[in-house]
């Protein structure tokens, strides 16, 4: 798949929380849990990491083969606040970016967050719980379930039968990004044994993520200051298997260089299939 990235002078260096060792089938309860159970059986193992600035490599990283891509794209959104605007002007854009970057033959976008940083302190162990952690969004049961939940039960069975992909669109609401930025690891650094099923328990259904355990093959790079018009692809899942990127595990993380006085992150994330 190429040659490696070679490391770099401009990295700063940051705690990663990764899934403790030993810990099988973790769980968490996106809902009130029933009597007697935990919130979740998901412990952490902290891990102190050299994180890489990614902008000078841009022009090496391909989505394919690190598994994430950083692309300047303006938006015509106004308020990012307004659903229905998001809904009317951003999707198509997003779809757009997706055909433009993969080629492929349809693009189903079907949920966004919005997201605060200041909520996280507000409310820890609710709102960073899913997001400062090593995870994946999809895996190799819930990718394909969740193509079946989206579309027509004979074009889901039909599209299945291809290659496609589940991509996430980061971008801030604004910039530049000083507080708790994205951190994504070269897909050709993971390995399978680093990749943990975890259920989302919901009140009516249950969702599988994966969480990651550390490996000291993981090579980590974030995107400094990012702007409003910057966009970062992440692969959350690619059901071919020949040789390219697959997924590339992210986290959010406390950056050590955040000024004191820095605003709260703000950030939107859209999630979109491609089918081919």
């Amino acid at each position: 798949m190429g040659p490696e990235i070679a490391a770099t002078a401009d990295q700063i260096e940051a705690t990663l929380n990764y899934l403790a060792p030993g810990i099988d089938a973790p769980f968490t309860y996106a809902c009130e849990p029933p009597p007697g159970m935990p919130q979740t059986t998901v412990e952490i193992a902290p891990r102190q990491l050299p994180i890489r600035d990614g902008r000078p490599l841009l022009p090496q990283m391909s989505l394919d083969r690190e598994g994430f891509l950083l692309e300047r794209r303006p938006t015509g959104v106004v308020d990012f606040h307004d659903d229905a605007e998001v809904k009317r002007v951003y999707y198509p854009e997003i779809e757009r970016l997706v055909i433009e970057a993969t080629g492929a033959a349809k693009v189903v976008i079907f949920d966004h967050t919005l997201r605060n940083s200041s909520l996280s302190r507000q409310m820890p162990g609710q709102v960073r719980e899913a997001a400062d952690r090593v995870h994946n969004d999809y895996t190799e049961a819930s990718a394909p379930q969740r193509v079946r939940d989206l579309l027509p039960p004979a074009e889901a069975e039909a599209r299945l039968k291809r290659r496609y992909i589940e991509i996430n669109l980061w971008r801030p609401i604004k910039g530049p990004v000083l507080a708790w930025p994205l951190a994504v690891c070269d897909a050709r650094s993971i390995e399978e044994r680093d990749l943990v099923r975890s259920e989302r328990r919901y009140a009516d259904r249950i969702g599988e993520i994966y969480v990651a355990t550390y490996n000291p093959r993981h090579r980590w790079y974030y995107f400094p200051r990012m702007q409003r018009d910057e966009v970062l692809f992440i692969k959350c899942f690619d059901s071919a298997r020949d040789g390219r990127a697959r997924l590339s595990i992210h986290t959010a993380f406390e950056d050590p260089t955040t000024p004191a006085n820095a605003p709260p992150r703000e950030s939107i994330e859209v999630r979109a299939f491609a089918f081919f």
